[in-house]
This record gives C-alpha cells, sequence and structure tokens, in this order.
C-alpha cells in the first residue's frame, strides 16, 4: 500500500509580502516587554529635560544677542555664485531623506518576500533598522511642521527688514515656516539615528548635519536660532524613537544602567560573516 506524505505548500509570493508587512506593523505596535525599560526611559526624560534646557536657553540667547548680525553678515539671497549650496543644502530636505529610506523599506520587504531561512531573517533584521531610521526623521518632521504653523517666524527679510522678531503665529505660509529649521531636525535626526545603530559613523553623520546647518544660514532661510531649535527637535525626537525600538527589543538592547545601546550581531556583521563564508576556499 503507497505511503503518501502531505506537504503543505508554501505561500504564494503576495501572501508572504502581506506576512512580512503585518509582522513589521505589528512588532511595532506590541506592548513593551524589556525588563529595564523603566530605566531608559528615566535617562531618556532627564537627558530630554537638559537637552531642551539647554537648547532652549541658547535659542533665547541667539534671539537676542546675534540672530540679526549673522544674517546681516550673509550674502544677499539669490546670488548666483551660491549655486553650490542651494544643490548641497537639498541633502537635508525631509521629503528626499524619507523618500530615500522609504523606497529601500519596499525594497527590503520585496525582496524578503521571494527568500526563506537566514537570507530572509537577514533581509528582516535590515528592515527593522530602516523603520527605525524612518520613523526617527518621521516623528520630528511631524512634530516640526506643527510648531511652524503655531509659532509663525519669518524667515530673514522677510518684510524688508532683518527682524528676527517677526512673528505671525498662526500664519501658515512658507515665509512665517522659519522656527524650527525643517532642514535641520531632518538632518540631526537622521545623524542620531544612524550613529545609534552604527556609532562608527558618529563623526561623519554630525559633520553631515553640521554640514546642512551651515548652509541654511548662507542660504538666508533661516536665522541662527531656528536651526539650532531644529537640531534640538530632531535629536529628542530620535531619542524618543530609538527608545520605542529599545522597549521593545526591536534593534537595541539596554543596559542595567538605563542606557540603550546597538544589539550585538548588528546586519553588518552578519553581512561580512555571510561575505567570509563565500569567499572562504
Amino acid at each position: 500500500m503507497p505511503v503518501t506524505t502531505d506537504i503543505a505548500p508554501r505561500p504564494g509570493y503576495p501572501a508572504q509580502l502581506l506576512t512580512i508587512v503585518g509582522r513589521a506593523l505589528a512588532q511595532l505596535m506590541r506592548s513593551p516587554s524589556h525588563s529595564r525599560r523603566a530605566e531608559a526611559a528615566r535617562k531618556l526624560a532627564r537627558h530630554s529635560l537638559w537637552l531642551s534646557a539647554a537648547g532652549a536657553a541658547l535659542v533665547i540667547g541667539l534671539m537676542l544677542a546675534f540672530d540679526q548680525t549673522e544674517i546681516q553678515l550673509m550674502p544677499a539671497r539669490g546670488t548666483p555664485s551660491l549655486w553650490p549650496i542651494r544643490i548641497l543644502t537639498d541633502f537635508g530636505k525631509d521629503e528626499y531623506v524619507l523618500s530615500v529610506l522609504g523606497i529601500a523599506l519596499v525594497a527590503v520587504a520585496l525582496a524578503a518576500a521571494g527568500l526563506y531561512g537566514s537570507r530572509r531573517t537577514l533581509l528582516l533584521g535590515l528592515g527593522t533598522r530602516l523603520q527605525f531610521l524612518f520613523l526617527s526623521v518621521t516623528l520630528p518632521v511631524f512634530v516640526t511642521e506643527i510648531l511652524k504653523y503655531l509659532i509663525g517666524r519669518g524667515r530673514p527679510f522677510v518684510g524688508g527688514q532683518a527682524n528676527p522678531f517677526n512673528f505671525v503665529p498662526l500664519e501658515g505660509t512658507g515665509a512665517y515656516a522659519s522656527l524650527p529649521s525643517g532642514h535641520a531636525v531632518t538632518a540631526f535626526a537622521l545623524a542620531f539615528a544612524v550613529s545609534a545603530l552604527w556609532p562608527r559613523l558618529r563623526v561623519f553623520m554630525f559633520t553631515y548635519a553640521i554640514v546642512i546647518l551651515l548652509t541654511r544660514l548662507v542660504l538666508l532661510a533661516h536665522h541662527p536660532s531656528d536651526v539650532v531649535a531644529g537640531a534640538l527637535v530632531g535629536m529628542v525626537g530620535a531619542m524618543a524613537v530609538r527608545y520605542w525600538f529599545a522597549a521593545r527589543r526591536l534593534g537595541f538592547a539596554i543596559r542595567a544602567d538605563g542606557t540603550i545601546v546597538p544589539l550585538a550581531g548588528t546586519v553588518s556583521g552578519r553581512l561580512k560573516r555571510v561575505a567570509h563564508r563565500a569567499s572562504a576556499p
């Protein structure tokens, strides 16, 4: 009598893709489970408070003592020789940064849906880190849009004068969307997030963020206090997202003192091991 074995067929590609997307969303919304999340929350609150207090004091000081002087020293808006600066500043534009991260996320999901075993696990680990980068920029950018509308600070020379106290709250147009700087928010949020995952890139990423900050000043798009406020919002927002991921054991671990560190066995390390095995004789 013949022996029959029932082997369940693997789900098709669309079902695999939906499963990956569903699990990616579910892992972000699940209840926090890390036993040290309370320590990490206290540390986040403490650091956010001190950073916000110091940043607010610096922003007010710049408004009172330096904003007007600085913008008067910059070249006139529209100076032809500034074209390289206008190209460089776009590397801090939130639409571009989020588009690149979003496309990378979609590409990882599409590729992972067609893989199995360790290769899928590797890609999904990369996908979790891309989720972290995407949300680390998205959250502070969203908060920034609300702040811009509520504060309504005029950009340099709006109204014809170098007036750092030109405020029209709830005005809602680009001319009165100076505080905080969106480019500074994006650049510093991205710099913090990348550095949180890969600490060796810290110097490179914060150099990038400072360069973006300076381009906004040279182009007379913002006052000095605007870019400092943007850096503050970007950093604190990314810190909050990092805590959210760490509390759910996604990409980060929490030490006994509440310090959040990238998980051991990072994607880069796995890629190196895979490459080593592939090239071994």
